[in-house]
């Protein structure tokens, strides 16, 4: 099997992983919804555990921390005024961390995402995590770089689900997860595989 040249690699885009210390933490859509109900992620428990890992990294090396949630609505998995839909607690913002709300994967799509990270200072690093990888993180990733800025994805802290191919064939999580990893790693962003790579 032939394996090609990513985009980054043809046009000269670099690889090398961001220092979280001189980066800027966006964790995305870390509620609820994703560990109970119909939107409930089987890898979501683990995903967590990294993601506050990294939460915890990020907070000790003094880097801004911004945290993103969709909002669906009253009566939606992702209705933020109800529990479904708060941020877990193991990732909860504390004061001064902000909270920007988005309706569509792109957490950058008429949110004041961007504002606020101007205010956190000018960092062209952005550290991504969270649910799901093939959707709101990808989707996030793509806004970033579209942007300008160089987003980096930490593939422990993020999970996807399982969901039928156009045939109807399962695709189970893990390989969506991948998939979604790969095409953001082929041009919008570089991958970390886990918190550790970030820390040091």
């Amino acid at each position: 099997m032939t394996v090609s040249a990513t985009l980054r690699q043809v046009i000269g885009l670099g690889t090398e992983l961001p220092r979280l210390a001189d980066a800027t933490l966006v964790l995305i859509d870390y509620q609820n919804t994703y560990r109970t109900g119909v939107m409930a992620l089987g890898d979501a428990e683990p995903a967590l555990v990294a993601g506050a890992r990294l939460l915890a990294a990020a907070r000790q090396a003094g880097a801004p921390v911004v945290h993103v949630v969709n909002d669906g609505g009253p009566g939606s998995p992702y209705d933020i005024r109800a529990e479904i839909g708060a941020i877990s607690p193991e990732v909860a913002p504390i004061d001064g961390e902000p909270v920007v709300v988005k309706q569509v994967p792109n957490a950058f799509h008429e949110t004041g995402l961007e504002k606020t990270l101007r205010e956190l200072g000018s960092r062209q690093d952005l550290v991504l995590a969270g649910f799901m990888t093939h959707m709101c993180v990808m989707f996030t990733a793509q806004g970033a770089f579209n942007l300008g800025y160089r987003p980096t994805v930490v593939a422990e802290a993020s999970a996807a689900r399982t969901l039928p191919a156009p045939d109807g064939t399962p695709v189970a999580a893990g390989t969506l997860h991948t998939a979604a990893l790969t095409t953001i790693g082929d041009l919008f962003g570089t991958i970390a595989p886990t918190v550790d790579d970030l820390i040091g």
